[in-house]
């Protein structure tokens, strides 16, 4: 039963944490819009998203449950948790002071970005309101 239900939202787990890590780096980009020799940076969402399914799928293939008790017992270490490259992104028109943020295309990806991880919020929200359902009628 769960290996389905992590099957049913794993996707959407993954899109998640990863809009909200780029979500960070837009912001930290718009925050940084005046620092002199500021190099904006941005991640590609579609190849970061492939990669953490991957890393995703293999984890769970491997992943050993061992209840860690005491000092003696076998240490077992899981991968780490998956963190995006996040890419310099090339400017459009260059500025006097370095600075490659432009703040139309940082608010326009801002809010392209909030608006995707709310829908994801949104069909996570309906996909657990449907089997909230399912569960309460058998």
């Amino acid at each position: 039963m769960l290996d389905k239900l992590d099957t049913m939202i794993g996707f959407h787990r993954q899109a998640l944490n990863l809009r909200a890590q780029r979500q960070q780096i837009l912001a930290a980009n718009i925050a940084n819009s005046d620092t002199p020799n500021y190099q904006a940076r941005d991640i590609d969402f579609r190849v970061e998203l492939t990669k953490a399914l991957e890393q995703h799928q293999v984890k769970r293939q491997t992943a050993i449950g061992l209840h860690v008790t005491s000092p003696q017992h076998i240490q077992v270490n899981l991968p780490q948790q998956f963190s995006p490259d996040a890419l310099y992104r090339i400017p459009f028109q260059d500025s006097a002071d370095g600075n490659t943020v432009d703040m139309d295309l940082e608010r326009m990806a801002f809010m392209d970005n909030s608006v995707h991880y709310q829908g994801s919020l949104t069909f996570l929200g309906e996909q657990f309101k449907s089997l909230m359902s399912v569960l309460q009628q058998g």
